[in-house]
């Protein structure tokens, strides 16, 4: 589907790891060159045509991604170099000035290091506490198990939508509903639901999303910071510098620009944000939920396979997402990874950030599928007949 959109795709690689990163279409390809190539220009700075045009598509990007979350006003989305400055943005501007000694912030052991580290920090510096959600027999997130987690000194949720190894999707909508009735704030990490489902952030009353524009077919070194305009308005920039202020005579004479050039200081990543318009109208003119049900059909085919051979462990059986985590017995993932490059069949093999689902799990690396819409059913017939012959995989090994 669309195999023609994307140039890697003809070197006949067979492109399975697109949790980690996806391929790139030559619109977005062609976008960010004619930046660069014929109006290279800041943003917000200029008094001239070309800068003039790169504000236009900047600030389209921002009302592209408002309407392609749903969000209600463009000021609540920020640009961040993606999910991890975002979170950590989260973190550190917002819940650091209000968390207090033995405050609860509640995760996962599934979470991707980038919804953990932040919250550990949180933990060392003040005083707060960081505890974990159960997961069910699937180790997936029950609305039971958030209801069961929640203490009187809860004061975060922050999950994953989609988790990068085990793939399920959580209930946000009824976590978030079930948190604001306890005060409780809640952070999304997108960063694997964007690309593949529809988000609406009014419809989850999330309090803060985030995601990176790579994983969605864009550019790296971008991603979105979404938060509830009134929190955004109480966060504290970060970063400090040109673009982000009115004007500054001494240390007690400092004033900032409104939300949200506020929260983006410094000359930003323009060309990816520009790219990543382009990407959002690929999404768009493809249909998200087409994405999504072109790639639940291809997980379902590929689970469909791999359940026939004796030697294969999945993980994450059940799961709602284009993930599919698994073990040959007795083969280090990695060496399972390296086998399949020789067939130019790209995977990714390890802990995947996920440094402590191993507590649940007991299983230290894993090899991991992650489809995307241009995948194949012949792709993934040819992944299968190379996994099946465990003897084969054994010699080529080394």
């Amino acid at each position: 589907m669309n195999r023609e959109d994307f140039p890697m795709l003809k070197d006949d690689i067979i492109y399975f790891d697109n949790g980690a990163t996806s391929l790139k279409p030559k619109c977005v390809i062609d976008k960010m060159v004619d930046y660069y190539e014929n109006y290279s220009a800041n943003t917000h700075r200029g008094d001239y045509d070309i800068s003039f045009k790169v504000d236009m598509e900047y600030e389209e990007t921002r009302d592209l991604v408002k309407d392609f979350i749903n969000a209600r006003y463009k000021e609540e989305i920020i640009f961040t170099s993606g999910t991890t400055q975002s979170l950590n943005y989260v973190a550190n501007g917002f819940f650091e000035n209000i968390l207090e000694p033995n405050d609860e912030i509640l995760i996962t052991t599934s979470e991707h290091a980038s919804n953990v580290l932040p919250w550990f920090r949180c933990e060392n510096k003040i005083g707060s506490k960081v505890n974990y959600i159960d997961l069910d027999s699937n180790y997936h997130v029950t609305i039971e198990n958030v209801k069961r987690a929640i203490t009187p000194n809860t004061k975060i949720i922050a999950l994953a939508q989609i988790t990068n190894v085990i793939g399920d999707l959580r209930p946000i909508k009824e976590i978030c509903k079930l948190a604001h009735e306890n005060n409780i704030f809640v952070v999304v990490d997108a960063a694997q639901s964007a690309p593949h489902i529809k988000i609406d952030v009014q419809d989850l009353d999330c309090d803060f999303l985030a995601f990176s524009a790579h994983k969605m077919f864009g550019p790296t070194g971008i991603g979105v910071l979404y938060g509830k305009k009134e929190l955004l308005e109480s966060l504290e920039p970060i970063n400090l510098g040109g673009g982000m202020n009115e004007s500054f005579d001494n240390p007690k004479s400092i004033f900032l620009k409104d939300l949200p050039l506020r929260l983006e200081a410094g000359t930003p990543n323009i060309s990816g944000v520009i790219a990543f318009g382009e990407t959002i109208k690929y999404i768009n003119k493809i249909g998200i939920d087409i994405i999504t049900k072109r790639e639940n059909y291809l997980r379902e085919y590929l689970i469909e396979k791999l359940v026939k051979i004796p030697f294969i462990d999945i993980i994450n059986i059940e799961s709602d997402s284009s993930i599919v985590t698994f073990n040959i017995d007795d083969i280090f993932a990695q060496d399972v990874a390296y086998y399949l490059n020789k067939y130019k069949i790209c995977v990714r093999a390890g802990n995947h950030c996920a440094k402590i689902l191993k507590n649940v799990t007991k299983v230290n690396n894993t090899v991991r599928i992650s489809l995307s819409f241009y995948n194949t059913e012949k792709e993934i017939d040819i992944l299968v007949d190379l996994l099946k012959n465990k003897d084969k995989i054994i010699k080529e090994m080394f």
